[in-house]
């Protein structure tokens, strides 16, 4: 999404104004254009197998012929190959397929469906988009799908993931990756993505102090300025266009409540604990202990700080997505590395409540009404989920890439792992484990050690225990194109320039003048009605998955 994002900036294009693009052209399609009309008549077998809900219909399937699918991906940052490593040739040959992979963002997405000239499959990065809302007009429902062809599939589809993407006409249409239910979460197998890290050196340095009050981190900021003047003594995720790690990820850090005593939505910006450090970290920033350029650097000019280590302390989130920059940086200095410890606390005794990919997951997968042959593309789908196709893509090939342990876990074979710590592209190229991740799922990583780069399991490990669910806030916004949902956009924009104020206020008087004009702004764009309209989906939510 960070690199959705750059491009978009790059070429001077306003997200807005592609998405209601995309709306528009879709509601066309679904009116009779390339995406046909609502309900889709599903092909025959025509003899090719007899689906058996006990057997996977990749293995009944007697086609001879090779067939090609196109799979468009919404990024173009996805690697195009296919056939060459060891993971997708061992897909192209056990399922009979060839996959031509097509990559772009929104502006070719809408080619499609203004062309009619449709893939077989497509893959989005956002499930509450204008895409995936109209999904019934241009995608086939994958029930439909399951109870013709492939009656597998529910078998390896989570049922809570279905039921919550299910859309009006009572069908699911799409299916993620990284999608993560009440039980996934209750197996301890999914690892915290967020920590407040420090060097290791940088904290045996100043003593170890304990950093969790306003007054404590304060101290051991100016300590760190004191001792280590070539460092920026805090550091947090790329802001662009957001609140990068100081937003919603701060406030799950702090504890923040979720929802207020009645269940209703609960504005997590305007948290008198929130504040507190809000107001810590303007203390921070008037001490010259936060560099005015970390409101400024883009996601790469963040990676390069943390791959070299200019950062003292770091509020992270993504941790697995920094993992090879901190191992970078642990590799290039043998005898240090980052480390997560309790940096700052709620100041009303809140525990943290880090967030996840949550039940919506990350990329969402459709099978599109001009899919040539809808059993192959089903297929594919049950394939991916399955523990044999979750092996595969993780782990590679059983006595080729990796072998099983008594204990149920896995680990790669001695050739595989060197390759891994010593030319992690190579690794890659050849055998593309943990990069095919369409379906992919943290449960399958748990099982082998080897999954995460060393430099990130003490980090993971510290999260241990402190991830809630936040199924109740997620797909609240009030719809794409309505009034509520354009104020909440202008609301969104100017907390997060108001954020970046507060923490550079010059005065106290200035930090209040900024937050009461935010709380102006919120009178005067619709905020009771977008309230309004969170709390009612809030209650759809937890209607949808029985939580009370």
């Amino acid at each position: 999404m960070i690199k959705m994002n750059r491009v978009l900036r790059k070429k001077g294009l306003s997200l807005g104004a592609i998405l209601l693009a995309v709306m528009l052209t879709i509601t066309a399609c679904g009116s009779g254009g390339g995406g046909g009309s609502k309900s889709a008549s599903l092909p025959d077998l025509d003899g090719r197998y007899t689906p058996d809900p006990s057997t996977p219909a990749w293995k009944l399937d007697t086609k001879k012929e090779t067939t090609d699918l196109t799979w468009y991906v919404n990024a173009d940052w996805w690697n195009t190959d296919f056939g060459k490593d060891t993971v997708t040739k061992k897909i192209k040959e056990d399922l009979n397929i060839n996959i031509k992979f097509i990559t772009g963002d929104d502006t070719k997405l809408n080619t499609f469906f203004a062309g009619g000239d449709m893939p077989d499959i497509i893959t989005v990065f956002d499930s509450n988009s204008a895409v995936a809302q109209k999904a019934s007009t241009w995608a086939l429902p994958l029930n439909d799908l399951a109870e013709k062809y492939d009656p597998y599939f529910n078998q390896v589809a989570a049922k809570d993931t279905m039921n919550w993407f299910q859309q009006k006409d009572g069908k699911t249409y799409g299916y993620p990756d990284y999608s993560n239910t009440q039980a996934d979460y209750d197996s301890g197998d999914i690892p915290a993505k967020t920590a407040f890290i420090i060097r290791q050196d940088v904290y045996e340095a100043i003593g170890k102090p304990s950093m969790k009050t306003p007054e404590e981190f304060v101290s051991a900021m100016e300590k760190i300025k004191s001792q280590f003047p070539s460092l920026i003594p805090f550091g947090f995720n790329s802001i662009g266009t957001g609140t990068g790690s100081l937003g919603d990820v701060l406030q799950d850090y702090l504890g923040v409540p979720l929802e207020d005593k009645d269940g209703k939505f609960y504005n997590r910006n305007l948290d008198e604990d929130y504040l507190t450090w809000l107001k810590t970290l303007n203390t921070v920033y008037r001490n010259g202990d936060i560099s005015d350029d970390s409101f400024a650097d883009d996601g790469t000019a963040f990676e390069e700080k943390v791959k070299s280590g200019k950062y003292a302390t770091i509020l992270l989130d993504g941790v697995p997505q920094q993992g090879g920059n901190l191992q970078t940086f642990m590799t290039n200095n043998p005898e240090d590395k980052y480390i997560a410890v309790d940096g700052p606390q709620s100041t009303v005794g809140n525990q943290p409540t880090l967030n996840q990919s949550g039940i919506t997951g990350w990329m969402i997968n459709y099978i599109t009404k001009k899919a040539k042959d809808p059993a192959k593309a089903i297929q594919v789908f049950t394939y991916l989920l399955s523990d044999e196709g979750q092996a595969l893509v993780n782990f590679g090939i059983e006595g080729e890439t990796y072998k099983k342990n008594s204990d149920g876990t896995v680990e790669f074979l001695p050739a595989v792992k060197e390759l891994q710590l010593t030319n992690s592209d190579k690794f890659k190229k050849d055998y593309r484990m943990g990069e095919f991740i369409f379906f992919g799922h943290d449960r399958y990583k748990a099982l082998n050690k080897d999954s995460s780069p060393e430099a990130i399991k003490q980090l993971q490990e510290w999260g241990n225990g402190k991830l809630k669910p936040h199924f109740i806030l997620e797909n609240i916004n009030p719809d794409q194109g309505t009034p509520e949902a354009r104020s909440l956009s202008a609301i969104d924009t100017t907390w997060n320039t108001t954020l970046v104020s507060l923490i550079r206020a010059k005065t106290d008087d200035d930090f209040n003048k900024t937050l009461d004009a935010y709380k102006k702004f919120l009178d005067e764009n619709n905020w009771s009605k977008i309230v309004e309209i969170r709390s009612e989906k809030m209650q759809a939510n937890r209607d949808k998955l029985g939580i009370k």
